[in-house]
């Protein structure tokens, strides 16, 4: 059952969305090669608690740790360990908090210093696929018509969409209904009504759409071993249209990034 949030909830999720948007840039300052994802993954529990927040993912399902760290032909799931990142790696960061009672969870893939044209292109494609799915999200729509977006813009390009992952509702849960695929069909699925919250997320592979799961019980990693990125916004759905409760603003003043990406789904002005 989808779980529609009054304007106060909203306020409350954004609040917990940007605590992990903050996280996140903070982190953009620290990849770099020859840091481990252990290190990062401390850091930003530590930065998550002094803003007081808990971590959203540390312990939930028996997950070891505050951050899921998936670099290169890893999708999603990762677990934080010792191996230096190296030169020319992509590292998707997929960060939870926990404030208020509401969840905030996005992600980002970052690169490792200069990583190959044919990587970027993929993170470039991925990250747009994110707001081509975002767009969907409107009044009248449906799951599917997300979905559908994104799997089209995505495939036309020539890259494997994840089937067996997918975006989720969020609030007082982490995962709530509807889920949210990143493939699917025009018109089917369930309807999106107003005040419902959302997490989108395509996960998108360079080669093949398949997958596997590593015996450590969560890291995903793709079937050929090629890399996929992994990208995702908190929206919700205020006066028909989506609102994106996220941002990647922090993320872009810490890399030297100008971007207007954002600027069509927000309703209220985001202030840094």
């Amino acid at each position: 059952m989808i779980i529609p949030k009054s304007n106060e909830e909203i306020e409350l999720m954004r609040e917990s969305a940007l605590i992990v948007s903050k996280t996140l840039g903070m982190l953009a300052k620290e990849v770099k090669p020859g840091v481990t994802s252990l290190q990062l993954d401390k850091l930003a529990e530590e930065f998550i608690r002094d803003h007081g927040a808990e971590p959203g993912f540390l312990g939930m399902y028996d997950f070891p740790n505050s951050l899921c760290m998936s670099p290169n032909a890893e999708v999603v799931h990762g677990i934080p360990n010792d191996v230096p990142l190296q030169e020319g790696d992509i590292i998707s960061i997929d960060c939870g908090a926990l404030k208020n009672d509401f969840y905030g969870d996005h992600a980002y893939t970052f690169e490792v210093g200069e990583v190959t044209p044919e990587v970027k292109k993929l993170l470039k494609v991925t990250k747009e696929s994110l707001y081509v799915g975002i767009r969907e999200f409107k009044k009248g729509n449906r799951v599917g018509d997300v979905g559908y977006a994104i799997q089209k813009y995505c495939e036309d390009h020539g890259y494997g969409v994840v089937r067996e992952l997918v975006g989720h509702g969020i609030g007082r849960t982490m995962h709530e209904d509807p889920e949210m695929p990143n493939y699917g069909r025009r018109g089917r699925g369930k309807k999106f009504i107003e005040g419902m919250t959302v997490a989108i997320e395509p996960m998108i592979n360079l080669g093949t759409r398949r997958i596997e799961q590593l015996k450590d019980g969560w890291t995903i990693l793709t079937a050929d071993r090629k890399p996929s990125a992994h990208f995702e916004h908190d929206v919700a759905l205020i006066n028909g249209k989506p609102e994106l409760l996220s941002t990647f603003a922090y993320i872009y003043e810490a890399l030297g990034i100008t971007s207007d990406e954002e600027d069509e789904f927000r309703q209220k002005e985001l202030i840094l």
